[in-house]
């Protein structure tokens, strides 16, 4: 079996090796480096396509399935978590009949690096911020992660060997990780507890409201590698404004701040995507690939 055309929708990413393999798959290959502005610019590229590869970047809705009868298979070169997290709309492609397949565990090294690098830094003031008067250690730093999926589990394994106090809440227990030292608490008791909070969390998964904000308090740091905010936009912007407040955010996890809220004091934002590297890069493109070659395969 072959496809009749895969379309890469948006610059998803696949290196040459991936983009070689999908020669092998299709009649046809169409790769977009961009990311379509418009949803009518979406559907134009899909066109006839009875494959196409998306990143995070561009939502695949109900409207664009149904402007695309052709289509029997779409492949996310991104985390799929759930149908309530995902840019495509998983469930109406199921009942059209269109295989929906995403990856998961490619980035999540890259982001545990990023978040303890701009820890230290901001901690020790080798940057232009530092956090307290006197620079401070990770050692007995009480840091609370909202999360424990394979990137909670992973900042965690990082950060044990160097004293830190590690805490977590996570719709599940993770008992290994409990016997590990990493204790369990219930989301507001690991606010008050804790001085630096991490999420890691599925898109659309918003936890942290104004009362949550205030539990957390001041003089605490806030850190967000998730794809969207966890956090209420106003909330948030009423925390930061008080006095020894910060905040983290990579590429990702800033693109719903507003421009405003970038620029404002003790707000740290970086122009990179956590965990993109060399290794990420060949990690999706493999996942994506075995998925697309799995449906060939079964419908073979």
């Amino acid at each position: 079996m072959k496809f009749n055309k895969i379309i890469c929708v948006d610059n998803t990413r696949l290196n040459k090796q991936a983009l070689s393999e999908l020669e092998k798959l299709s009649g046809e290959v169409v790769v977009y480096s961009d990311y379509p502005k418009q949803k009518e610019e979406i559907i134009n590229r899909i066109g006839n396509a009875e494959a196409i590869i998306v990143s995070w970047r561009t939502e695949i809705d109900e409207e664009v399935i149904k402007a695309c009868p052709e289509l029997k298979y779409i492949g996310m070169a991104c985390s799929l978590y759930d149908d309530e997290s995902a840019n495509v709309a998983v469930k109406f492609a199921g009942q059209n009949g269109i295989s929906v397949k995403g990856i998961r565990d490619y980035g999540d090294p890259g982001v545990a690096e990023f978040i303890i690098s701009e820890l230290i830094q901001l901690l020790n003031g080798y940057k232009e911020e530092q956090w307290k008067e006197l620079p401070q250690e990770l050692t007995g730093l009480r840091i609370g992660i909202v999360g424990m999926g394979v990137t909670g589990q992973l900042l965690a394994k990082c950060l044990l060997p160097f004293g830190a106090e590690l805490s977590y809440y996570s719709r599940s227990r993770q008992t290994e990780w409990e016997k590990k030292g990493v204790e369990y608490r219930p989301l507001n008791e690991l606010l008050k507890t804790s001085e630096v909070i991490s999420f890691h969390l599925p898109k659309n998964t918003i936890l942290i409201a104004e009362n949550e904000f205030r539990i957390f308090g001041n003089g605490k740091i806030l850190i967000n590698t998730s794809l969207g905010l966890p956090f209420e936009k106003r909330a948030f912007k009423k925390w930061i404004k008080n006095s020894g407040n910060f905040a983290i955010f990579d590429a990702d996890g800033k693109k719903e701040l507003t421009s405003e809220t970038r620029m404002m004091p003790r707000v740290i934002v970086s122009d990179s995507s956590a965990g993109w590297s060399e290794q990420t890069l060949e990690r999706l493109s493999e996942k994506v690939i075995q998925n697309i070659k799995e449906y060939i395969k079964g419908n073979s």
